[in-house]
């Protein structure tokens, strides 16, 4: 039941683009601003605590309404609910219209529009100068292809609509944590708050980003990718939230091989570009189909 709501959710997003914006839960920001505060002044040990009390208590209605529908005429109920729980727990902004986006600024040289595509993709300033940029929001992509779109639809098939929504919450909280951290003001969100909600974070998103990373290996160079992954370890990032996401972007850096040089703008744009197609290709030839059987396998026991 969990994969025919996945399929249907994933080719129904397609056509609600223009609904993309209600995805943001902008409502939820002020709720996440009080939660911070009463975090930031609990002793440092209770903050991961006090960030999780925070998560649950926004997912516990699409918990408790999952287990209400469960076996209800004939799931049909469950079934329609886990659908719209996945199509606003995608996202919330559209990878592929982003990139698309930042390739037509490069391509056109209109700079101020590619840094502030950039900026969305890369959560941070991106560099000013190529190819630095360009490898930036290349690896952007395929970190924001596990926060936006992968690390959903894993915890979707493993624990329905409840853990769809768990990670698109925890995804929310690391954003808003993130900006509300640089901003001088007195609803700041102190560093050990900040912490605590990119680790719990982090370890929702451990597993969908090992199960990406491989298939963007089976899906693009196998070697280029295990190269990346080896190098990587041998100067292994320090914080554990940073683990996932910067081996992400090596893997899939490696994953994607040589292609035009980035020096040009032309070149830039084509890698963005392949970029977005292996992410496609590692989300649609490989894990889709391993998800399918497994699916199946499970019907039949």
């Amino acid at each position: 039941m969990n994969f025919l709501a996945l399929l249907l959710g994933l080719g129904v997003e397609r056509l609600l683009t223009h609904l993309f914006h209600l995805r943001e839960f902008r409502w939820l920001d002020p709720l996440f601003d009080r939660g911070f505060a009463r975090i930031t002044t609990t002793k440092r040990g209770l903050a991961m605590a006090g960030v999780a009390v925070l998560a649950i208590v926004i997912v516990l209605p699409v918990a408790v309404i999952s287990i209400l529908l469960q076996d209800k005429f004939v799931q049909i109920p469950y079934f329609v609910f886990a659908v719209l729980v996945l199509l606003f727990s995608l996202g919330p902004r559209d990878l592929a219209e982003e990139a698309n986006d930042y390739c037509t600024a490069v391509e056109n040289d209109a700079t101020e529009e590619a840094e502030r595509t950039g900026k969305e993709l890369l959560e941070r300033k991106p560099p000013i100068d190529e190819p630095d940029r360009s490898i930036s929001v290349e690896r952007a992509i395929y970190i924001q292809a596990n926060n936006r779109i992968f690390g959903v639809v894993l915890w979707f098939v493993l624990l329905g609509p409840t853990g769809a929504w768990l990670f698109r919450v925890l995804d929310l909280m690391r954003r808003r944590a993130a900006y509300q951290s640089v901003r001088a003001s007195e609803l700041g969100t102190g560093p050990k708050t900040v912490v605590a909600i990119e680790t719990l974070h982090g370890i929702f998103a451990w597993l969908p980003a090992r199960l990406l990373m491989v298939g963007y290996a089976l899906a693009g160079s196998f070697d280029g990718a295990t190269k990346a992954w080896r190098t990587f370890y041998a100067h292994r990032a320090e914080r554990f939230f940073d683990l996932s996401s910067d081996l992400l972007g090596n893997v899939g850096h490696g994953a994607l091989g040589d292609t035009e040089s980035t020096d040009s703008d032309k070149g830039a744009a084509e890698r963005a570009k392949a970029a977005m197609g292996l992410v496609w290709r590692t989300l649609w030839l490989i894990w889709c189909p391993i998800l399918a059987v497994l699916t199946l396998y499970d019907w039949l026991l």
